[in-house]
């Protein structure tokens, strides 16, 4: 694969990468402050015990799909980034052109 294309893809993956990382720690974030101002305002174990079960099952689970998207972008970077790159290349290739034509149609003809 031609190294253009190459870089491009492994700037997409790191992006997409980056961000899939930054999702996950917010959630962490996110849940583990619900967590401890629920568990804080409440002195019932049950309440307790159902809060932790459930946290400690959202942060498993979705941690869980995550990596596996990560991992899976991974192994098939090419394809799924090459589609990609190759249609953001044909569209941004007819906006050009749609731009060049409303240019020659608008521009006043020169004799």
């Amino acid at each position: 694969m031609e190294h253009a294309i190459r870089k491009r893809i492994e700037q997409m993956f790191s992006r997409d990468r980056r961000m899939a990382q930054i999702a996950l720690l917010l959630l962490w974030i996110t849940l583990a402050y619900v967590y401890f101002a629920i568990t804080s305002q409440t002195t019932d174990s049950s309440v307790r015990i159902a809060l932790t079960i459930g946290v400690g099952a959202v942060l498993v689970f979705n941690s869980a799909s995550i990596l596996a998207m990560i991992r899976h972008y991974k192994e098939d970077k090419d394809h799924i980034y090459g589609l990609d790159i190759r249609h953001l290349d044909e569209n941004r290739a007819r906006k050009a052109e749609l731009a060049r034509r409303d240019d020659e149609v608008l521009s006043p003809a020169v004799k």
